[in-house]
């Protein structure tokens, strides 16, 4: 099956207060009878679109999708007060105990991989399975890799002078000085170098070029959003420690696991999915063959919606 499931709507959305300034928009899609799964966007600061919702058979599943603190529909837009890797994980604890489910499904992509195996490794007791895509272990050799003008700039150098061009004169590249500009008063070099980043990473993401997913990505405010907390999360080393989620997979050895990644993802290179199966030997690792890291891609999309019809069989209590 290498089409998505047909389009669905939402039966339940709200915003969920989860302090005292943020609160997350949260949706539920699918069967609410159905087995829960939840879904991890990417970024950090991409929010969910529409077609996230459409990896799984809708008969079947109870989907929920959520965006993450200061991003999509969640509010205040923008903000990165109190926004860390442990508050996130807490936010999807307190989701699952707003909707009254005991354990679910968690699939998550790029920095929802990240993500969705720290909230594992915290709570291995509510997952059912994972299925994680375009392996993102948040060291800081991954943030250098494509942001700190590491292997993704030999593959891609048209495309990151192309960032550089829209820095100031003089300014060094890398992250810190990107969200030193990001953060600061001129709010208009601020959009401008944001619209930069992610179109640098964007372009990136798929083997074949594709310009409607470029455009689709890098609108004002989704921009604004991804490139922000990217360069937040960054400069913070995505607050964790240093190889924090290879060193923890005992925690998780006994969740069943696939993991689908891109054999040509610039963006997240394959050795990480790699070595994240070595340390998960029961886990199942397929190689996404003539694909980038976009979950877009036709053979990418294939896998991941293969994976989610198998979780359905799984013999598990919840």
């Amino acid at each position: 099956m290498n089409e998505f499931y047909p389009e669905i709507a939402p039966y339940n959305d709200f915003l969920l207060n989860v302090d005292a300034q943020h609160q997350l928009y949260v949706e539920e899609c699918g069967n609410p009878e159905g087995q829960a799964v939840v879904f991890l966007h990417g970024g950090p600061g991409g929010g969910c679109s529409t077609n996230d919702r459409r990896f799984f058979d809708p008969e079947k599943y109870r989907i929920i999708l959520f965006d993450q603190r200061g991003c999509g529909r969640s509010l205040p837009h923008g903000c990165l007060e109190n926004n860390e890797t442990d508050f996130l994980v807490a936010d999807i604890e307190k989701i699952r105990e707003n909707l009254g489910i005991d354990r679910w499904h968690v699939f998550g992509g790029s920095w929802g991989s990240t993500l969705a195996l720290v909230y594992a490794q915290a709570h291995p007791d509510k997952v059912r399975s994972l299925v994680l895509r375009g392996i993102f272990l948040g060291r800081e050799q991954d943030t250098d890799w494509a942001f700190s003008g590491g292997g993704a700039v030999r593959i891609f150098p048209d495309f990151w002078q192309e960032y550089l061009d829209v820095l100031p004169e003089g300014a060094k590249p890398g992250v810190k000085t990107a969200y030193d500009i990001m953060t600061g008063d001129d709010k208009a070099l601020a959009l401008k170098v944001a619209k930069a980043w992610s179109t640098w990473e964007i372009r990136c993401c798929t083997l074949i070029p594709n310009q409607s997913f470029v455009d689709a990505a890098t609108a004002d405010e989704s921009a604004w959003t991804l490139a922000r907390h990217e360069s937040h999360f960054m400069i913070n080393r995505c607050f964790l420690s240093e190889n924090q989620i290879l060193a923890n997979t005992d925690k998780i050895k006994d969740i069943p696991t696939t993991i689908v990644h891109g054999r040509f993802d610039i963006v997240c290179p394959f050795d990480n999915a790699w070595q994240l199966h070595q340390k998960l030997p029961h886990s199942t690792l397929i190689t996404s063959e003539a694909s980038g890291h976009a979950s877009i891609e036709t053979n990418t999309k294939h896998h991941l919606i293969e994976a989610t019809k198998a979780m359905l069989m799984l013999k598990s209590e919840g």
